[in-house]
């Protein structure tokens, strides 16, 4: 554009609305209609001049090699080009774009971190940059270079403490390569660390520091590396007590090499200033470890264990040399290093199984797996003991065996071992020439980490393998050793199955693993461990209200105390008592709560029992009358409740699981289960079934086939036993009250029947008794009931076939049974309901109802029978005998019905009154008279019998109980 200007135009108001162009002037001449002239107080003259202007950006660069970088994810495949020319790029233009340029370096590095392709160039571009702001030249630069680095970097910059130890690397170098440059560089570095550590308001920048010191001494001269070493020492021993600077010392010793070590441990004057030195540490170093660095810095915190590793590996030399002969051996600070080798091998920043893949590459390319480097050095460690490998057993048990339980293939081989070496040991140097110490201490530590999550199949698989082929090569241990391997195994199958099923939803299967796990310890006498899980099972119980069962769970521990007042020792102190107590005091306590769950659990007689033991003690040894009449009230109580209380019987239920897709502990097993109140096959069935939602239920009571019990799936076989009653010596041949021995029909039992009707030869039309045969399934139970657990394994099963003579006999003795046992309930409570009475007596006395016994007449009383069958003339007179034992239990039916009938009921007890007079004249005079003992007849005792043969009345009375 072209002014006119004239000099004498002091004042801009003259001309500042002056026309700037000829444009202007033309459109206002066409406004005015006038042409323009200016007025004569500025004078006109030809002065001119022009101006040229030049347009300048000042965010992006015109240089072609510097715009590359900035726009360097435009062309990354020209990346390691684009930072090779950054160098040719002449500084003036770089430090108009510091930022811009330090931010695109440090994108590169965040960008490309994967790869170590680029580290270098963006260092030396760094330096590169630092250098020219070192330029006499670009001094006042420096300035903006301490803004970027204290202000400047973004949120995602900081999250990578790398970029931060970048740009200060650069100056480090800077400052170690340009000495004179030292003076500006260095105030601006130490101000930055302090500022990194001093800041309260965040948490300092750990791994920032590490790695700055770290520089440091990277630019150290490596020959005064001791000197300055011992001073930065002294500052570090400053720092420690402070806390947070613990982390530096990663740095420090980053830098160190096999002489910086050799020469430090030179240093010492005496043997024990090493002892000194390495005990420290070494407790030092276990204790940084984990404690410092946030669990999310995973780099930082594996660049912590590296160097840790490293001087570790050096400490371990210095053992070997100074302290493992005889004279200097300093068991102390070798159990220091076991421990602290073990802390570090299990520490959760080496656990790559936590990671995923991907990460868990990244770290095996970088620093591979550091576990393996320190339990390889660790096992030889172990070796080099020689004879002074007994001073750590049993207490290096559990460290070794948290090493073995690490699930790295290759470690676990190499460690495993190590427990051989302590059984042959111990077996070498023990009187008895054993390993109990060892096998004692195992046991214990293997059930707690296990239980506390550690170990798997594949280890049980390995540790029985391994020790198995070592200890066949043993001359001495190959019996016993063999025995601890296998007897290890099985217990590692029960405390892995328990740990899973401690996650059931099943508490059953939670009851089941339970009982496995403290039959073994049971065995193996480790009664503290034994307790530990009978209280487990206690409280399951409990929760599911199976009182009965919880009792009998505490009773034995009861059972391990005397009535003594010895102390208990503390592992026969249950877990929630903190009281000293003495074995008496404790067992009356055991006792007292478990009567009180037998009592819940409608167990009277039991309780009894076990008061009648109190009592005793009351009575004779602690003479506290008090509580002996308490206990005395108590017993009585329970007395009556057997005599009165509503006690419904449970039922039990035979189940078979069978196929390969049950758990071991269940798998092709026969259980016999106690069911709860109340509690019939349907419903049993369906809970039964709900634990197992892909089994079937199979239709079939008979025993599976192959093709069944070694399928994949899962089949349940449910059906209910009866249980056999064992009558207790005290009331054979008795009269005893039916509600006593109701007890003992459903109680004190291992043995249970199931009857399956079948037939032979032809069916016979008019009568169906002749041919029908009973299959009889005998099981016998592992344990009694009740006990411990609501179920038991079956250990024996028998089979027997009734013949259809024996299954009339059988038939009648059950019929006489529960009418004897119907008759005393009538008698003894005059408020029960009269109906399962008048059924009952209609059944038997009415033949439109049932048809009476006239079918055993036409199948066993004849000619024809009695010639094919010669032998079971006996049968047929019990069976006789017993129809006619039935007449006077009727008449004693049908008394108390007449008592108790109503006027509605009368018609039917008239009935029943003609109906039993015509049976009773027609079995007495076919089968005789028997006569019941007229004191006994109503009272609560079962009929005595009276008949001219004593054999024929101790066989009638058999029937009835």
């Amino acid at each position: 554009s072209e002014w006119i200007y004239v000099k004498k135009a002091e004042d801009a108001k003259v001309y500042l609305t002056l026309p700037a162009t000829w444009a202007e002037v033309e459109e206002k001449e066409k406004q005015t209609g006038k042409q323009f002239h200016h007025s004569g107080v500025i004078p006109m003259t030809k002065d001119s001049f022009q101006i040229a202007t030049l347009t300048c950006s000042t965010k992006l660069t015109q240089n072609v090699d510097l715009l590359g970088l900035l726009n360097w994810r435009s062309n990354p495949e020209d990346l390691e080009q684009i930072l090779q020319r950054l160098m040719e790029v002449e500084g003036g233009e770089i430090v108009k774009f510091l930022q811009d340029t330090l931010d695109a370096l440090f994108s590169i590095m965040m960008e490309t971190s994967e790869k170590e392709t680029y580290d270098t160039l963006v260092f030396n571009a760094l330096v590169f940059i630092i250098t020219l702001i070192g330029d006499i030249k670009f001094q006042h630069f420096n300035p903006v270079l301490e803004t970027y680095i204290n202000k400047h970097f973004s949120a995602t910059l900081l999250c990578h403490p790398e970029i931060w130890l970048c740009i200060h690397s650069a100056l480090f170098f800077f400052m170690f390569t340009a000495p004179d440059c030292r003076d500006v560089l260095l105030p601006l570095v130490t101000d930055q660390l302090s500022g990194q550590l001093d800041d309260h308001s965040s948490k300092p920048d750990y791994e920032a520091c590490v790695q700055l010191l770290s520089t440091v001494l990277d630019n150290l001269d490596r020959k005064d590396v001791v000197r300055r070493m011992t001073k930065l020492s002294t500052s570090m021993l400053s720092l420690l007590w402070q806390g947070y600077y613990l982390a530096c010392m990663t740095a420090i010793l980053k830098q160190m090499d096999d002489m910086h070590y050799a020469h430090y441990i030179s240093t010492f004057k005496t043997r024990q200033d090493i002892i000194d030195f390495l005990m420290e540490t070494f407790i030092m170093f276990k204790d940084l470890m984990g404690n410092v660095f946030p669990a999310d810095w995973i780099i930082m915190n594996l660049v912590q264990m590296q160097v840790f590793l490293r001087a570790i590996n050096q400490y371990s030399e210095v053992l070997n040399m100074y302290f493992l002969d005889q004279a200097h051996f300093e068991i102390q600070l070798w159990n220091n290093y076991f421990h602290l080798t073990v802390a570090f091998l299990t520490h959760k920043t080496l656990q790559l199984e936590s990671f995923s893949q991907e990460k868990r590459n990244k770290i095996l390319n970088k620093y591979g797996d550091m576990r393996k480097t320190i339990g390889f050095k660790m096992r030889d460690m172990w070796y080099n003991l020689g004879p002074h490998k007994m001073r750590f057993i049993p207490t290096m048990v559990g460290p070794i065996l948290e090493v073995t339980l690490v699930p790295e293939p290759e470690l676990r081989k190499a460690t495993i071992p190590i427990f051989f070496d302590m059984m042959q040991c111990e077996h070498n140097f023990s009187p008895g020439r054993t390993f109990e110490t060892f096998e004692n201490e195992l046991i214990t530590k293997l059930d707690e980490e296990v239980e506390g999550g550690r170990g798997d199949e594949q280890y049980k698989i390995l540790l029985e393998k391994i020790l198995l082929e070592h200890c066949r090569r043993h001359r001495y241990l190959s019996q016993s050793g063999e025995e601890l391997a296998l007897l290890l195994s099985s217990l590692l199958e029960n405390l892995l199955a328990y740990r899973t099923i401690t996650h059931d939803e099943s508490p059953e299967h939670r009851m089941s693993c339970t009982v496995n796990v403290l039959n073994f310890y049971k065995e193996k006498k480790r009664e503290d461990i034994y307790i530990r899980y009978l209280y487990k099972l206690r409280d399951l119980h409990l929760d599911c209200e199976n009182y009965t069962e919880a009792a009998y769970t505490l009773l034995l521990h009861a059972e391990l105390l005397e009535w003594s007042d010895k102390p208990c020792a503390p592992h026969l102190i249950p877990r929630d008592g903190q009281h000293v107590w003495t074995q008496q005091e404790l067992k009356e306590r055991l006792i007292q709560e478990i009567i009180c769950y037998l009592d819940k659990g409608k167990m009277w007689e039991k309780a009894i029992e076990l008061g009648k033991q109190l009592a005793k003690m009351h009575e004779g040894h602690i003479f506290d009358f008090m509580e002996l009449s308490q206990l005395l009230i108590k017993q009585a109580q329970f007395y009556e409740n057997i005599m009165h209380a509503m006690r419904p019987q449970p039922e039990y239920f035979a189940v078979g699981y069978y196929g390969l897709g049950f758990p071991s502990f269940l798998r092709n097993k026969m259980f016999i289960y106690r069911g709860k109140e109340y509690e019939w096959l349907e419903d049993f069935s369906l809970k039964l079934l709900s634990q197992f939602p892909n089994a079937v239920r199979m239709t079939s009571t008979a025993p599976p086939g192959d093709n069944i019990s070694n399928s994949g799936g899962q089949y349940i076989q449910c059906f209910t036993v009866k249980p056999v009653l064992t009558v207790p010596c005290q009331f054979k041949d008795k009269g005893v009250p039916e509600q006593i021995l109701n007890y003992y029909r459903t109680n004190e039992v291992d043995q249970f029947q199931y009857s399956r009707p079948f037939r032979k030869g032809e069916k016979d039309p008019d009568n169906e008794f002749a041919t029908m045969w009973i299959e009889r399934t005998t099981y016998i139970t592992a344990y009694r009931f009740p006990g411990i657990l609501k179920w038991f394994e079956v250990k024996s099963v028998s089979v027997v076939e009734i013949s259809p003579l024996e299954n009339a006999i059988e038939t009648m003795e059950m019929a006489n049974e529960k009418l004897s046992n119907l008759v005393q309930q009538q008698a003894c409570d005059r408020s029960l309901s009269i109906n399962p009475l008048s059924m009952m007596l209609s059944g038997i006395v009415d033949p439109a109802v049932m048809g009476g016994f006239s079918n055993y007449e036409k199948a066993f009383f004849t000619d024809t029978y009695m010639l094919e069958h010669p032998k079971d003339q006996e049968r047929i007179d019990v069976l006789k005998h017993l129809i006619a034992l039935q007449i006077p239990l009727l008449a004693d039916g049908i008394r108390i019905h007449g008592e108790k009938a109503t006027e509605q009921l009368k018609p039917l007890h008239n009935r029943l009154v003609t109906c039993f007079q015509d049976l009773r004249d027609k079995v007495e005079k076919h089968y005789g008279v028997i006569t019941l003992v007229p004191a006994l007849c109503l009272q609560t005792d079962p009929p005595a019998f009276h008949h001219k043969s004593q054999s024929l009345h101790r066989t009638l009375a058999s029937f009835v109980f």
